[in-house]
């Protein structure tokens, strides 16, 4: 059974919504920035700060190696996981790509209490930062399967219209009957 693979933009909900969808569907869940953090015993912040992005790329790209050959798994993706074509190609070999997005006021509402994110931390307008950031990783973003918007939305909702997109149920094999079920 194909994977469900996450991509978005940081506080978009890949982690969250992730982690609710692999329990409804009775999958296994990976979030790539915690295989990182494991398997290096630090932090993304702390990673990015003592062996730079370049660097924490390479790292991700070879936790995507393995994600890829996975099975029946939903898979949630490190922001920048999107910025090396080849980590969508290899995902999208067994996987359908979702990618969640927000606005950038939404984001920096959901992400504003937290202090991991190395990226917003550095910038001195986060707003203006945010939609750069946005921008610059906009046809990226856009190499998906199906985008969903979570703007205004619980966890619980944006399963839902995830779950009642039909091209996504096609994709995945489900009935509605399999998504009202669980």
């Amino acid at each position: 059974m194909k994977n469900i693979v996450l991509t978005g933009f940081m506080g978009t909900g890949k982690t969250t919504v992730g982690k609710l969808l692999a329990k409804k569907l009775n999958r296994t869940f990976f979030d790539t920035d915690d295989m990182i953090e494991k398997q290096l015993s630090a932090s993304i912040s702390d990673i990015f700060k003592s062996v730079g992005e370049k660097q924490f790329r390479e790292y991700e790209s070879h936790v995507i190696k393995l994600m890829s050959s996975m099975d029946s798994c939903v898979i949630a993706c490190g922001g920048g996981v999107v910025l090396d074509k080849n980590n969508i190609d290899l995902l999208r070999k067994n996987g359908i790509i979702i990618n969640l997005f927000a606005s950038p006021k939404q984001i920096l509402d959901r992400i504003a209490c937290q202090d991991h994110r190395p990226l917003i931390k550095k910038l001195l307008n986060p707003l203006e930062g945010v939609k750069k950031l946005m921008d610059e990783r906009k046809a990226a973003y856009s190499n998906c399967d199906i985008a969903v918007c979570t703007d205004g939305l619980t966890p619980e909702q944006v399963i839902i219209t995830m779950l009642n997109n039909e091209d996504i149920r096609k994709i995945l094999s489900l009935t509605k009957q399999d998504v009202n079920e669980n």
